[in-house]
């Protein structure tokens, strides 16, 4: 089953010099069911989050949430509350080393879409480089009416 969803975006990320940086995205995606009783979500990014001509794709199964980028940027993170997990973060000016420490993880995720969210911070070669809250509802696309 792979269902067209709208996908509403908030993220916040706070840095300890710095004002929160904000940043709010709706866009359209798809919502599939895994055979392991998971979820994958997956959608284009765009301008606004300037990784244009990125796929983005969450797969959300149990307690574990992977976010794997493909295109301009290439990076995967792992989220799963109370782990911190080591990535490498693919830029167009080289790789990153990065840990992913995520303090809280909540999803209502099901085939009727729903919502996620993951508060986590970022380490940049065993530094804190910031605190970063992640929200995302997922909604059946409605029918087209005649």
């Amino acid at each position: 089953m792979t269902e067209n969803v709208i996908i509403s975006i908030k993220g916040k990320q706070l840095y300890a010099e710095s004002d929160p940086d904000e940043m709010e995205l709706v866009t359209s995606g798809t919502l599939k069911r895994d055979g392991q009783g998971g979820f994958t979500i997956s959608y284009q990014e765009s301008e606004l989050t300037g990784l244009e001509g990125t796929t983005t794709k969450l797969h959300i199964c149990g307690g574990k949430v992977t976010l794997l980028r493909e295109g301009s940027i290439n990076s995967q993170m792992v989220f799963e509350e109370g782990r911190r997990h080591l990535s490498m973060y693919e830029t167009p000016y080289g790789e990153l080393s990065i840990g992913v420490n995520t303090k809280r993880m909540r999803s209502t995720l099901g085939e009727a879409g729903g919502d996620l969210e993951i508060d986590y911070a970022i380490e940049i070669d065993n530094l804190l480089a910031g605190q970063n809250l992640f929200r995302m509802n997922v909604k059946k696309n409605p029918p087209l009416r005649q």
